[in-house]
C-alpha cells in the first residue's frame, strides 16, 4: 500500500463550520470524478453504513448525519483518477467548495498510516472502521450465489483470517480501527450487513 502523508492536521477553514454540499451535489461530484462503478459502490455502501450508525448509535441530527453521509460519500472521490494524490485532490477540492471542516478531516483521517492523519472524534474513528470492513464484507457477498442474503457474522469472522482471501483489505488496519471504539466485532460485522446490503 502506498503511502500518501498529507503533510498536515488541520483542514477547512473553521468559518465554513455547519456549511455543507447537499447529498445531489455530492453525487454528482462521484458521477464527474469516479468512472469505476464497483468504486462508486464502495462509497456509496460506506456512506450509508455512515449514516445509519450517526442516525442510530449517535442519536444525530438530520445535519450531523450529512455530515457523516458526506465523508463515506467521497472519502475515495480522488482514487481512480489521481491514484498518486489519494486524499489530496478531493480534500483540496472540499476546501475550496467551503465545506465543514469536520468532514474534511473525517476524509483525511480514513487511514492513518498512509495519510498521517489520527482519527480524533467519533466520526473519523467509524469511517476508519467502516472503510476497510465494508469493501470486506462486500467481496464475500460478491463470491456467495444469495449475496447478502444469510450472511452470517462468523463466517465473515473466518474469512477475515483466510489472508488469501479478498488479499487487498489491510487486517491490521481493522484490528487498530477496533481498537480505537468501544463496539465489539461482531456488532459491526452485523452492523454493516444490515444496512449495505441494499445499497446500489
Amino acid at each position: 500500500m502506498a503511502i500518501y502523508m498529507l503533510g498536515r492536521n488541520t483542514f477547512g477553514d473553521p468559518a465554513d463550520a455547519g456549511k455543507l454540499m447537499t447529498i445531489e451535489e455530492a453525487h454528482q461530484l462521484l458521477e464527474d470524478w469516479v468512472p469505476n462503478e464497483r468504486l462508486r459502490l464502495h462509497m456509496k455502501q460506506v456512506a450509508a453504513v455512515m449514516k445509519a450508525w450517526a442516525l442510530e448509535r449517535e442519536g444525530a441530527d438530520a445535519t450531523t448525519a450529512l455530515k457523516w453521509e458526506l465523508a463515506g460519500l467521497l472519502h475515495d472521490a480522488d482514487w481512480e483518477k489521481h491514484p498518486d494524490d489519494h486524499c489530496r485532490i478531493i480534500i483540496e477540492e472540499l476546501e475550496r467548495r467551503h465545506i465543514d471542516p469536520e468532514v474534511i478531516h473525517c476524509i483525511a483521517s480514513h487511514g492513518p498510516r498512509y495519510f498521517g492523519v489520527e482519527p480524533e472524534n467519533t466520526m473519523d474513528k467509524m469511517i476508519y472502521m467502516f472503510d476497510e470492513l465494508s469493501g470486506f464484507i462486500h467481496a464475500a457477498a460478491l463470491i456467495r450465489p444469495t449475496r447478502y442474503e444469510g450472511m452470517d457474522v462468523k463466517g465473515i469472522q473466518k474469512k477475515l483470517k483466510t489472508l488469501n482471501f479478498a488479499a487487498q483489505v489491510n487486517r491490521d488496519d481493522i484490528t487498530d480501527a477496533l481498537s480505537r471504539i468501544d463496539t465489539p466485532l461482531e456488532e459491526i460485522i452485523q452492523f454493516i450487513i444490515d444496512h449495505q446490503k441494499d445499497v446500489v
